[in-house]
């Protein structure tokens, strides 16, 4: 099962690529154009490694398969790392109310 999206993540995508931003533990975190599609097929878009990283293969042909997948591990390991991605098996950080300002004003 993948990790899912901590709710106290900010996430804007930009022309190159995307944000997170983490107010509750002041991380910050860019992320490149094919980063920013795996968090976007994150759960509930995914919920197995295996059709994240098929869906990613069909749409970039120009990478191998093994890379592909080994690159889509390392970035959500890195990411749990931050804490901006929970495993499944935890319970979900809910949003603090300055999350919401924050998103608000960036909207």
């Amino acid at each position: 099962m993948l990790p899912t999206r901590n709710e106290a993540v900010i996430y804007r995508s930009l022309s190159e690529g995307a944000v997170l931003f983490s107010l509750t533990d002041e991380v910050y975190f860019g992320l490149n154009a094919v980063a920013a599609e795996v968090w976007e097929l994150l759960p509930p878009a995914h919920t197995s490694l295996d059709s994240l990283c098929a869906e990613l293969a069909a749409r970039h042909p120009e990478i191998s398969p093994g890379e592909l997948r080994g690159d889509v591990i390392e970035l959500l390991t890195s990411l749990q790392s931050f804490g901006l991605l929970v495993p499944t098996s935890e319970p979900v950080r809910h949003a603090s109310p300055r999350v919401a300002a924050v998103e608000a004003r960036l909207a």
